[in-house]
């Protein structure tokens, strides 16, 4: 009688795995990853096992945390705006990521903001099929994993989002549940992008309008993500390791963490500040800034507990361009380059960038790498 090794019963097991199928039938679903929450299981699907340990180069020093600067009094106080744009520019070169303060956008409009997009995800799920898509070309989407058919793995979220500006949707073209706060909250966000804006100009040693000048603050695309409660959190991943592909991102989390950087090649966690908003270095920004400011890795962790709600704000012109086949072409910036800092990357357009970002999927690839002279 033939005996078979562990590895060769794995192996077999492995064959008989059909992982086209299993996310086909997942996503033909409608309801994401709350809908399996919702059936009840008790075990990770094997789509979303990332083989990966998650325990591994965790920062130890407990000391070590992301920037936190206060925008208190920026607008009329000289002293403290410069204080803060110094503050920044330490941030955007040795973090990528700080977190913000006294920033304007009121508490309730952010506590709304997080129980919309609750709202949303845990309506009945005969509404939310509704919405379902993959089309990038609609206005609103509602879906689990941008890149699900590409990425080695699953993650452990489903998403909601639309492109607020220059061109917002209708109001009818949004959902119900909270269609009023993200249109009070979009505003809010443009009007705090415009202000990290200049104050990132000032910190590159540029005129404060600079950044808006060249349309930073043009695209705003606003995504809702929801985490559900994790049976087997040590199995999966939120978000897998990423970078933004965008100018900046803001980022309103509510208090149950799990956002972690990479700072020194070890994870560190993006501890929820009370009232405060999560700002990072986009893709689309290190190259401008050639390599100047940093656009980091971070990733989600699953959790038991939750859900878990965030609500980012990328600010990005590339939707409205692939919109009006517009190749707007972006390259380091002039006034930042001289003989001892010569281009790093090539001239190219976000459109471009972003036909990368979405072909490779999240692959754990700087999406630069192939736009490096």
């Amino acid at each position: 009688m033939e005996v078979k090794s562990t590895n060769q019963i794995v192996a077999a097991m492995d064959s008989d795995y059909d992982r086209k199928a299993e996310i086909k039938a997942f996503d033909e679903t409608k309801t994401g990853v709350r809908g399996l929450v919702d059936s009840g299981i008790k075990k990770v699907p094997r789509m979303f096992h990332s083989g990966i340990d998650i325990t591994e180069n965790i920062a130890t020093d407990s000391k070590l945390s992301v920037p936190l600067i206060d925008l208190q009094n920026i607008h009329t106080n000289p002293a403290l705006r410069k204080e803060a744009v110094t503050k920044i520019r330490s941030a955007c070169q040795e973090w990528g990521f700080f977190q913000v303060i006294n920033h304007g956008i009121p508490i309730p409009v952010m506590d709304e903001m997080i129980d919309g997009i609750k709202r949303f995800h845990e309506q009945d799920p005969e509404v939310r099929k509704q919405f379902y898509s993959r089309d990038l070309k609609h206005k609103f989407l509602y879906y689990s994993n941008t890149s699900l058919y590409k990425d080695k793995f699953a993650n452990w979220r489903d998403t909601v989002g639309c492109s607020m500006a220059p061109n917002p949707p209708t109001p009818e073209e949004l959902p119900e549940v909270f269609r009023e706060i993200i249109t009070e909250y979009s505003k809010e966000a443009m009007t705090l992008g415009c202000t990290i804006f200049e104050l990132l100009s000032e910190a590159l040693g540029l005129n404060p309008s600079y950044l808006k000048d060249l349309n930073c603050a043009e695209g705003l695309f606003i995504q809702g993500h929801y985490y559900p409660p994790c049976p087997e959190p040590e199995l999966t991943l939120g978000t897998t390791t990423h970078t933004d592909t965008a100018f900046i991102t803001i980022l309103l989390q509510d208090q149950l963490g799990g956002l972690q950087i990479l700072h020194d090649n070890q994870w560190l966690n993006v501890l929820p500040v009370d009232r405060g908003l999560v700002v990072n270095v986009g893709d689309v920004m290190q190259l401008i800034t050639n390599d100047k400011f940093s656009s980091v890795y971070h990733r989600v962790l699953a959790n038991r507990g939750g859900p878990r709600v965030s609500v980012a704000a990328f600010f990005s012109n590339n939707s409205h361009d692939l919109e009006k086949g517009i190749t707007k072409v972006y390259g380091p910036i002039k006034e930042l380059l001289s003989k001892e800092n010569p281009p790093i990357y090539r001239n190219t357009s976000i459109g471009e960038i972003m036909a990368h970002h979405f072909a490779k999927g999240l692959d754990g690839n700087h999406a630069l790498n192939p736009f490096r002279l």
